[in-house]
This record gives structure tokens, sequence and C-alpha cells, in this order.
């Protein structure tokens, strides 16, 4: 997925502010669910939902206003009740690295109590398309 960086995006020194990524990452993950037919607004439908229990990011170089940055996304690793996004951010001209991370997410019901990832979900998440 690639993302544009617009000024809204960056602190007064024209770098993305570190925060932003948060979003970026949720975009990402978004734009894979969907692309495996997994659509957040048919899961609540059904009672469950993913919610993000942990959350690493670490910067290795700035984004800058006008950049456009790639984000690669994987899932490495699926539980029972949870699994973990991993994120490469690159610079889409240079393919400089500019951060990397991880999201754990854990699929909860409609009380927000922790439950097994329903199977057809878990299969199209380890699916490599």
């Amino acid at each position: 997925m690639d993302i544009r960086i617009y000024y809204e995006d960056t602190d007064c020194g024209g770098i993305v502010y570190y925060a932003n990524y948060l979003r970026y990452f949720e975009r990402s993950r978004t734009e894979y669910l969907e692309s495996r037919d997994i659509f957040v607004k048919e899961c609540l439908s059904r009672g469950f939902s993913f919610v993000v229990a942990h959350q690493d990011i670490d910067y290795k170089a700035p984004g800058r206003y006008g950049d456009i940055l790639h984000i690669e996304t994987k899932v490495s690793k699926i539980s029972n009740a949870s699994f973990t996004f991993e994120y490469a951010v690159k610079n889409k001209n240079t393919a400089q690295l500019i951060a990397t991370g991880s999201t754990v997410m854990v699929c909860v019901d409609k009380d927000i109590q922790p439950i097994g990832i329903p199977r057809e979900v878990k299969e199209k998440l380890s699916s490599q398309t």
C-alpha cells in the first residue's frame, strides 16, 4: 500500500509526525484483510472483531513532506485467538527503509472478551495471495 505524505502528516520540520505511522499501519491492515475477503463490518455482524493488544514501531529514517511511502504488510504468526502483522515502510522512490513495526491483534466477542479466530478467517489470514 502506498501513502502520499501531505503537509498535514508532518511536524513543523516537514518530517512525518511519529504517531501517524499508527494510522498508516491501521490502513494497511484494513487493506490486507479486505484483499483476503475479510471485512470488519461483516465480522461485527457475525459477533466478533479484532482489537490491538500490542504495537511496536522502530523508526529508521525520516519520512518527509512530499514522499510516497510504500508499506509492506504480512501476517507473521497466527495462534488460536490472535495474529501478528509485520510492516516495513519504505520510501517508494529511494527504497530507503523508514520504519518497521508489528501489531498483535486479538479476536474478541461483542463484550470484548478473547475468543478463537473463526476457522475460515484463520484460513484466509494464512493465505499468501
